[in-house]
């Protein structure tokens, strides 16, 4: 009886895959009917000061940053806010991140990167963001404005550069995303 009661207590003690700064983020989330598992966590810095906590979830866990941007999988970032983020911040970070990884890419996502950032409001701290990209659907937004799907999975790749691309936001951020 004490072995069953001790294995559930592992089971259920297992809800929360990983920890970082304090934060809590599950071991899978769902998205569109998809169990999407926790690929990694890590830690936006900007000079010093400590930003968020980005969780990835992708549908099969996988420390290649290729591999995740080629496949047309779902996917997910969640970004638990460590202090209050105006939306400029947030859009000027997400628009350097298209013109660093994906400047080639630009005048077909243009139109549907404005949207994107249309969609982005002023977050507080202990807030949390959360981009989903669902093939064939688009890419949404929680936790903010709108529901309005972006969609093509070359936006979808190019907003996830931002963090996993060539010249990611923070380059302890995309270790800790892709487990590292």
């Amino acid at each position: 009886m004490k072995r069953v009661l001790l294995l559930s207590g592992l089971i259920a003690g297992s809800a929360f895959a990983g920890e970082l700064k304090g934060v809590k983020m599950p071991d899978e989330v769902q998205v569109d009917g998809k169990a999407l598992k926790l690929n990694g966590m890590g830690l936006r810095v900007k000079f010093i000061v400590q930003v968020y906590v980005a969780g990835l979830y992708v549908e099969n866990v996988n420390k290649d940053a290729n591999a995740i941007l080629k496949a047309d999988e779902a996917r997910r970032v969640d970004m638990k806010m460590l202090r209050d983020l105006d939306k400029k911040a947030i859009v000027d970070a997400i628009r350097t991140g298209f013109d660093k990884n994906s400047a080639d890419k630009l005048p077909a996502l243009k139109e549907r990167l404005d949207t994107f950032c249309g969609l982005i409001t002023d977050l507080k701290e202990g807030q949390t963001l959360s981009i989903s990209y669902v093939p064939g659907k688009g890419t949404s937004v929680a936790g903010s404005a709108g529901a309005t799907l972006v969609p093509g999975k070359d936006f979808a790749d190019a907003l996830f550069a931002v963090w996993l691309g060539k010249a990611p936001v923070d380059d302890g951020l995309k270790k800790g995303m892709l487990g590292g």
